[in-house]
């Protein structure tokens, strides 16, 4: 769903973009009281800010407008639709009457000064080209001149995985906007077989991870590593296995952590062995559970899931795999799968969480 101009071919391309951001951009504490709304008679659509120290104007995004806007607990969505001098006037009122704070600022020049975010004081900034940076010491340009690259392409007619595509503004998998970056990069030149199909073919799996950062407040900054056997045109993941994520709020150290956390996780599970993961994988296909729809049932409820839970989970399998779940694997499977499913991030986590416990304590 992004947009042409959000989207990069390469990383080196993505920082760049990111990077002369940050380099234009200027960050300050200021009193929320001391903010002044201006609004044109002549631009029922023009809104604009003077912050203390500085007589030229900026103009609000639409994310920092509603910052602003939360911050004295007016309703962002009705004041969008108000003619400039009419929410100027409410939102001049609220800045002025509501207990003073102080805020951090983030302004970046870009032929017109531009107010990006409006955080509170303690605001722990990671810049969108921190992220890339250390995603660069690993991945180069992201292309295939090291061994992590965007991703390939599943053939659904035919059920072929190609890692070998064109990266163009379709396939690119290398994002970012005025409010957040995407990346998603793989190692599906060198699969790791983790046993046989049912068919006797290889079980191909490629390492894969994403990461993604807000340096305006929109979203935490977070990183994603797991296994994968391949990826659609539409960029979702398909037999995604061993999934780990590691996420930062934007606290007063972040920046520390993201040093001392994330950016030696994304090293250590670049350089590290699969073999952990091939023979959990091995024992977990072998260790047979459920024979009969009882037994599965069994299973399932005796390690803490709902009867409905436990009807997606097998349900999951029949449809994925073409059979009902057996071993300890298949269930491992189902549970993904349903995962997947999820809308909210806490609760696909635990699903993930309680996988992965099953494989650890198969292997």
């Amino acid at each position: 769903n992004r947009p042409a101009d959000e989207r990069y071919l390469s990383l080196s391309g993505l920082v760049a973009s990111v990077k002369g951001r940050a380099a234009r951009s200027r960050t300050r504490t200021v009193e929320s009281a001391a903010v002044r709304v201006e609004a044109s008679r002549d631009n029922a659509e023009r809104l604009d800010l003077v912050l203390p120290g500085s007589e030229a104007p900026v103009a609000p995004t639409h994310w920092s407008f509603g910052q602003l806007a939360a911050l004295v607990g007016a309703p962002a969505a009705y004041l969008r639709q108000l003619p400039a001098p009419l929410a100027g006037i409410n939102l001049q009122y609220g800045l002025t009457s509501h207990r003073a704070e102080q805020v951090k600022t983030l302004e970046t020049d870009d032929g017109r000064v531009e107010l990006r975010a409006v955080t509170g004081p303690d605001y722990g900034r990671i810049f969108d080209h921190e992220l890339v940076a250390a995603v660069q010491r690993i991945a180069g340009n992201g292309t295939g001149d090291t061994r992590w690259k965007v991703p390939g392409v599943l053939d659904w007619s035919t059920g072929f995985y190609n890692p070998r595509v064109d990266i163009t503004q379709d396939t690119t998998t290398l994002y970012a906007s005025d409010r957040d970056v995407f990346l998603f990069l793989v190692d599906d030149l060198n699969p790791i077989e983790a046993g046989r199909l049912p068919d006797g073919s290889p079980d191909l799996y490629f390492r894969g991870f994403y990461c993604w950062n807000s340096e305006v407040g929109a979203k935490t900054l977070g990183m994603a590593s797991f296994y994968l056997r391949a990826v659609c045109q539409n960029r979702n993941l398909w037999g995604v296995e061993d999934f780990e994520e590691i996420t930062i709020r934007h606290s007063k150290y972040a920046a520390s952590r993201f040093a001392h956390e994330a950016a030696p996780a994304l090293t250590r599970f670049a350089n590290s062995s699969p073999a952990p993961f091939i023979n959990g994988i091995k024992a977990a296909r072998a260790q047979i559970v459920a024979r009969t729809d009882e037994d599965r049932t069994d299973f399932l409820r005796k390690r803490g899931f709902g009867k409905a839970e436990t009807a997606k989970i097998i349900e999951a399998v029949l449809v994925e795999e073409g059979r009902a779940p057996t071993s300890v694997f298949d269930f491992v499977q189902g549970i993904t799968a349903v995962a997947r499913d999820k809308p909210h991030q806490d609760a696909r986590l635990d699903l993930e969480a309680r996988a992965k416990k099953l494989l650890d304590r198969a292997a």
